[in-house]
């Protein structure tokens, strides 16, 4: 188990990882999620239904959820 452990190790020194968002977009990435959230959590404050949560609810906290993760990776604090 330790060589196989270890011979994965030495192939991922060959490819480092590199993310699918870089870290120059994550403030514009993040500030959009965020401005998108915003605006559907205001829109299902006005429209308050039970189709609405699934339609604009969920995809409204996504947004800010992961919004707000990107604006603090964009502002140094990584998690």
């Amino acid at each position: 188990m330790e060589s196989s452990l270890h011979q994965v190790w030495e192939s991922a020194s060959g490819n480092p990882f590199s993310p699918t968002i870089g870290k120059g977009s994550h403030f514009l990435v993040g500030f959009s999620l965020l401005t998108i959230g915003l605006l559907l959590s205001g829109l299902f404050g006005l429209n308050r239904s039970v189709v609405n949560i699934g339609v604009i609810g969920i995809p409204a906290s996504l947004a800010i959820a992961f919004g707000a993760v990107y604006m603090i990776c964009a502002v140094g604090v990584y998690v």
